[in-house]
């Protein structure tokens, strides 16, 4: 059924005031997922409306949509999307920056360590030590991320690591917000083999700091490029010091549709929200400016990737991922990141008079709201 947007409205008003302990019933379950079908069809009409007007739009095999010149695309996202995945390597529990897109928002204090001379991959602890091991049973993965808050606090600790991995013929990429590296870490980490470095520079709001040290990086390590969630902030930001940031000669640039979880949320409570597949929730302003970015990198002829991260590049990651481990025919870690639907987040966009479904129809019987 095509929920109306004045029904949904009504209903997902009930559904916000619900007791968490109360039981959602199936008809009450159609007319969410029918309401949750019409946000998502607007959105991709809205979007599948920008994506048509940039000129020379790429797919890598259909998993995601970038511009620009494709042998900069990152090879981190070809293991992510074509290769055996990306084994999440973790170490540091803190970071020196609180961003309200952050995953673990207001939680930065509570992180658990992974342990003294340890390492967590693959959800396993290791001693430096025990790599050895592992490479001689498991079969080796087409690539490795340094993931979980910020690596430059101890960046010390990872050099050994990634030699270990880079002798293994391993790529490997390394997140960061960019603002405690230097020139000699950065020379360091180029030497012990790091294949490609990753820079959240909405993180310091493109501090000419960060952008400088983007540059250097490019000095001693082959892949350098920009990761961050697409904010309106982080798109301002961005466009301010467009050409300081080209010049540092970066190869890419992914724009991560910003999904939302229990922690960071609240940051953007009142914003019109869309949940896509069931899965990831987002505001709808997130992707839309990723492809207004594209469409500019492609008309100014940018020499570098820019990659168009959406939710549907993360579903194409997870059914990417099920194939290569052997998993069942259709099997996916893509999922919603709640425990329980946070139904009032949508009411902002079911309010929001200037935002339409594109059909409706009128509720059968014993759907309708009470009193309609």
């Amino acid at each position: 059924m095509k929920i109306s947007k004045k029904d949904a409205l009504i209903w997902f008003e009930l559904f916000a005031l619900m007791p968490e302990e109360e039981e959602i019933n199936t008809k009450h379950e159609e007319i969410i997922y029918s309401t949750f079908a019409q946000i998502e069809a607007a959105i991709d009409h809205r979007n599948d409306t920008l994506i048509s007007k940039i000129r020379s739009l790429k797919t890598l095999e259909n998993r995601t949509f970038f511009v620009g010149n494709e042998s900069k695309f990152p090879k981190g996202c070809r293991s992510c999307l074509l290769g055996t995945g990306l084994s999440a390597v973790r170490k540091t529990n803190k970071c020196n920056l609180e961003c309200k897109f952050c995953y673990n928002y207001g939680q930065l204090e509570d992180i658990p360590p992974i342990g003294e001379d340890m390492w967590e991959i693959g959800g396993t602890k290791f001693y430096e030590k025990d790599i050895d091991l592992l490479l001689s049973i498991h079969q080796k993965p087409s690539g490795i991320s340094y993931v979980y808050l910020e690596p430059f606090m101890e960046i010390e600790k990872y050099y050994s690591v990634i030699r270990k991995f880079s002798d293994a013929g391993i790529h490997q990429h390394l997140y960061t917000n960019g603002t405690l590296a230097t020139e000699e870490t950065l020379k360091a980490l180029g030497e012990a083999g790091l294949s490609e470095i990753r820079f959240n520079l909405g993180a310091s709001k493109c501090s000419d700091k960060v952008i400088e040290n983007i540059g250097i990086a490019k000095k001693y390590i082959e892949n350098v490029g920009v990761e961050t969630p697409m904010t309106p902030e982080f798109f301002q930001a961005f466009f301010k010091k467009k050409q300081a940031i080209l010049e540092t000669k970066l190869d890419f640039i992914n724009c991560a549709e910003l999904h939302l979880n229990e922690n960071n949320i609240d940051n953007y409570y009142g914003e019109n929200m869309y949940i896509s597949r069931h899965g990831y929730i987002s505001p709808i302003w997130s992707r839309e400016l990723t492809l207004k970015f594209m469409k500019k990198a492609d008309e100014e002829n940018w020499d570098l990737a820019v990659h168009d991260c959406s939710n549907y590049t993360k579903f194409a990651r997870g059914l990417n991922l099920s194939s290569k481990a052997g998993m069942w025919f259709g099997a996916s870690n893509y999922a919603c990141e709640f425990s329980r639907i946070p139904y009032e987040v949508f009411l902002p966009i079911l309010r929001d008079d200037k935002f339409k479904f594109l059909s409706e129809e009128e509720l059968p019987d014993g759907y309708k709201p009470v009193g309609n």
